[in-house]
């Protein structure tokens, strides 16, 4: 059906172009508001009238009739109907619709992926402070820019995923003593525990792993504990390794891989920063007051300039920021793209502001940003707040253990990352409908049992005589085959996998519909082959849209 739309798209271009030179480039189709109204619709009668000065109406009678003597039109469509003031609705034959099935079938997992693009993109997300585990909300984060990764992969774009932490600062050396006060004996609750030590049982097994002289591995480093309980430097290395390494297994329980992991100290070590911060002054966006260096940040739309290097000597947490994102677009990377939390909106305005500001060609609107709430967690009715191991927070690792990957994945990314959101551990384990990826994942199991039963090669339905698809929910399924390219396109651009959920969760409606109206494996062979095809055609597009998400499409539940 794709082709069959490409094909009327060029006819509908044709004939704009006939009645005004120019108009045929905003050929466009929409689907009509109410689904009885037909398959396709289009305004571009009432959006021609005022520049030719003539009624809509009359205009949408002369394009209809237009439309009516294209061969496309005579071979795809059943009829061409006119509404209001000049809507244009057009009703497809069931021969167009079945196209799609065809499309299906022989594209598989290619079946809504775009062309190579031949431009290169970065996505940062996660990007934790190895301070601890990583907690409910980096999960949110970790879902939303892997699934993101995924969606701009089907665009053709050259995906790049990068973990940006750092390694220094205040969290850090809190970390260091935490560790150290446990080697040393000391607990929470004892008078020599600092108020702000981290608290949770995972330092005491640091501390244990460090006594122990212990080598601990991660993607990006490897460190061997010394036992020196006076060591401190020695602790902070062990400590930053060893959570590095809960991190990566933390990740690798959700099935999340990164190309890169950034340090923020390697911008300091290889002058990055001070590079950044030279580039600002030479092109004369700084100033000197009250003993601090200042950006010009309101040149650029900023509510107010910003300190860049306080009284101090010492940066502020942006400037690094703009160091890093210059080291992006000198890697390449025409598009950025950061998922954060949305306690980062105030950095967005003065980052963007350094960078049109450092003069290097980077264009306005550079990095875009993503940013979500964090996650309330509900257990037995009771909001859970608290994890043992965490000692403040419940942790992604929790979270999979009380459900699954494929569970936490897929509801995290159900709602709008800005909205806020409430994770139900009951109704993630529990097997039925209410549960919408038991319901979605239950339609491609369904699917492939039925396949099972028939016993035959998937393969040979994509030639099979489809003519027999022609009751309302075979062609309402179909339909919805075919709009999924174009949902991918759309999600891409507004960074919203949570549109794949939503569609996912119809067209496993539109299946079970379908299912309940019509015995697949029937005695006539041709009409049997056609419904075999098609629904073969629905666990193809189901299984691209999960993977889309990260989540498995099983072929048993």
């Amino acid at each position: 059906m794709l082709t069959v739309k490409t094909e009327l798209l060029q006819a509908l271009a044709a004939c704009l172009e006939s009645l005004s030179p120019g108009a045929g480039s905003k050929a466009a189709f929409e689907s009509p508001k109410v689904a009885a109204h037909g398959d396709l619709a289009t305004t571009a009668a009432m959006q021609l009238a005022k520049p030719l000065k003539q009624n809509p109406r009359q205009l949408a009678e002369n394009l209809r009739t237009a439309m009516l003597a294209q061969p496309a039109f005579a071979a795809w469509v059943d009829a061409v109907e006119i509404a209001g003031p000049g809507f244009i609705n057009i009703r497809l034959k069931p021969s167009a619709k079945q196209q799609i099935v065809r499309e299906v079938l022989g594209q598989r997992e290619r079946f809504g992926v775009q062309p190579d693009k031949g431009q290169r993109m970065l996505v940062e997300f996660v990007s934790a402070n190895p301070t601890g585990p990583l907690h409910v909300g980096h999960g949110r984060q970790a879902a939303l820019g892997d699934a993101i990764c995924n969606l701009f992969q089907t665009q053709g774009w050259d995906v790049y995923r990068e973990f940006y932490y750092n390694d220094a600062g205040v969290q850090i050396s809190t970390l260091a003593n935490s560790t150290q006060l446990r080697a040393k004996g000391f607990k929470p609750g004892d008078a020599e525990w600092p108020e702000a030590a981290y608290n949770g049982d995972y330092i005491a097994d640091i501390a244990g792993d460090y006594l122990a002289k212990k080598t601990v591995h991660s993607d990006d480093r490897e460190f061997t504990a010394s036992g020196d309980v006076d060591a401190l430097d020695d602790i902070r290395l062990f400590a930053v390794a060893y959570l590095r390494h809960e991190q990566d297994l933390d990740l690798k329980a959700f099935s999340v891989k990164f190309d890169n992991y950034y340090l923020e100290s390697s911008l300091y070590t290889s002058g990055r920063v001070d590079a950044a911060v030279q580039k600002l002054r030479d092109a004369g966006k700084t100033y000197e007051q009250d003993g601090a260096l200042w950006l010009k940040s309101t040149d650029y739309g900023d509510d107010k300039d910003r300190v860049m290097r306080k009284g101090d000597g010492s940066y502020t947490y942006f400037v690094p920021d703009v160091a890093y994102h210059i080291s992006k677009w000198e890697r390449g990377f025409t598009k950025v793209v950061n998922i954060q939390g949305t306690d980062h909106h105030g950095t967005i305005a003065r980052v963007r502001a350094g960078l049109q500001a450092a003069d290097v060609g980077i264009p306005q609107g550079y990095p875009d940003y993503v940013l979500h709430t964090m996650v309330r967690v509900v257990k037995g009715g009771e909001e859970v707040k608290i994890s043992k191991r965490a000692g403040s927070y419940v942790t992604l690792r929790d979270l999979i253990e009380w459900t699954s990957k494929d569970a936490v994945r897929f509801f995290l990314l159900s709602r709008k990352p800005d909205t806020e959101y409430t994770f139900d551990v009951d109704l993630a384990v529990a097997k039925n409908n209410d549960n919408p990826v038991y319901y979605v994942q239950y339609a491609h199991a369904r699917i492939c049992s039925v396949l099972a039963t028939w016993g035959g090669d998937v393969a040979t339905l994509q030639g099979v005589d489809l003519s027999a698809l022609q009751s309302p929910q075979a062609q309402a399924l179909m339909l919805l085959l075919a709009k999924y390219p174009d949902m991918l396109t759309a999600a891409a651009v507004d960074f919203a996998p949570h549109d794949v959920t939503f569609y996912l969760r119809e067209l496993a409606a539109s299946y079970h519909s379908y299912y309940d109206a019509e015995r697949i494996l029937v005695d006539d062979e041709a009409v049997k082959l056609a419904r075999l095809a098609l629904v073969a055609a629905t666990a193809q597009v189901l299984h691209n849209g999960l993977a889309v998400l990260g989540v498995s499409a099983p072929q048993k539940m």
